[in-house]
This record gives structure tokens, sequence and C-alpha cells, in this order.
């Protein structure tokens, strides 16, 4: 009996995406952070505190973005780009645990983080949601969900143009540039506290919804 090979989740193929250009991947994310996204990405982490999570530490890139005090863990599909997160931990003598493991599936208890962060991750994300319902059952009643994230254009004749070059940037470096991570954000369950907007790019604080207060019976 032969046995039929398995075809490649899209979750799998966006990681071999990356495990693919996690060497250059600093060369290619470096142009973004000279346009502003850095200064968002610095103002954005900077609110973390506590037992941290970051989903997507990719290469390490924001280890020394954190204040003095969190406790951090970073998480990270990409075997080759987790690899690069530690020679950057070392470099920079810096205090994290770092794990290869995907947003959709968390290997943590409930309510284990004070605060979760991601930049730029919910766009490689095969199921955004799942993934963000993950962040919400991990994450502590009150703590922080801190995103910086780049979505589908509202303009339509950009979000038009970005719909058809969608398709070729996922090919080649992994992301989806055309999430809609704000309805994403709500259909997980979570709250949108501030948005920042600036062009396609939004910086997100959110948190876990509180249920209704439920009214005492008479």
């Amino acid at each position: 009996m032969t046995n039929t090979p398995t075809a490649p989740s899209d979750q799998e193929i966006v990681t071999r995406c990356y495990d693919r250009i996690a060497r250059f991947y600093n060369l290619i994310d470096k142009p973004m952070d000279l346009l502003g996204v850095g200064r968002r990405r610095t103002r954005l982490l900077s609110r973390a505190n506590g037992k941290t999570l970051e989903v997507g530490v990719g290469t390490g890139r924001n280890l020394g973005l954190y204040p003095a005090g969190v406790q951090l863990t970073g998480i990270d599909v990409s075997a080759n780009m987790l690899a690069k997160a530690q020679q950057a931990a070392d470099c920079q003598e810096a205090d994290v645990t770092l794990e290869l493991a995907d947003v959709q599936h968390l290997p943590f208890d409930d309510d284990s983080f004070d605060t979760v962060t991601a930049t730029c991750v919910f766009c490689s994300v095969a199921d955004p949601v799942a993934g963000l319902r993950e962040v919400a059952r991990v994450v502590k009643h009150g703590g922080d969900i801190l995103l910086l994230e780049h979505v589908r254009p509202r303009n339509p004749i950009l979000g038009w143009f970005a719909d058809r070059l969608a398709p070729i940037v996922s090919h080649v470096i992994g992301p989806d540039i055309n999430r809609r991570t704000e309805d994403h954000i709500a259909a997980a369950g979570l709250e949108l506290l501030e948005v920042r907007r600036w062009g396609v790019w939004r910086e997100i604080v959110a948190r876990q919804r509180l249920p209704h207060a439920v009214k005492p019976a008479d």
C-alpha cells in the first residue's frame, strides 16, 4: 500500500518561507523601521510589564525595546528565525526564554501572562482569529495585548491593488498584506481599548472582553 504524501498546511507553507529568509530577514525588515515603524514599535513595547509573551519573536529585533523588569518569553514557528533570536539574545545578554511554538496552539496555561505582544505577526498566522483566541486565553484578566500590525488599505483603489499584490508577497516572503486585524480582534472576543492608525499600520491595545455584569434578582 502506497502512502499518499500529505499536502503542507497553509501555516507550514508560511513557516517554510520564514525558515528560508531568516538570514536576510533583518535586511528585508529594516526599511519599514526607517519609515516610522520602528518608532511605533518602540512606543508600543514600552507599555509591556510583568510576565510578557512575545508572539512571533522572529530574529529578536524587539529584545532591546522592553522595559527593565519584564520577564520575557518569546515564541516563533520558524526554527531558523528562533536561532537568530537566540544569537541576538546572547549578544545583548537579554533575559528571555525562547520556544518553538505556534500561536494557534500555545503551550501555556490559561492566565499565564501579564502582557502579550506581537509586531507584524498576525499577517503570517494561517488562522488569525484562532491565534488571537489563544492570546486571549493565556493573558491574565486585565492584562494588555499590544499589537503592531499592517492591514488592508481602506481606500478602495489601494485595497483593489493590494488584493492583487497579496498572493505574490505571501508566496515570496510569507505575510498576507491584506488582513483585517481589527475585525479579527473583535471576532476573537477581545475588546479594542486603543487604536492608533497611520496609513495601513495599526498600533493596538486590546484586552479580554469582560462579561456583562449580571443584575442581581430583586
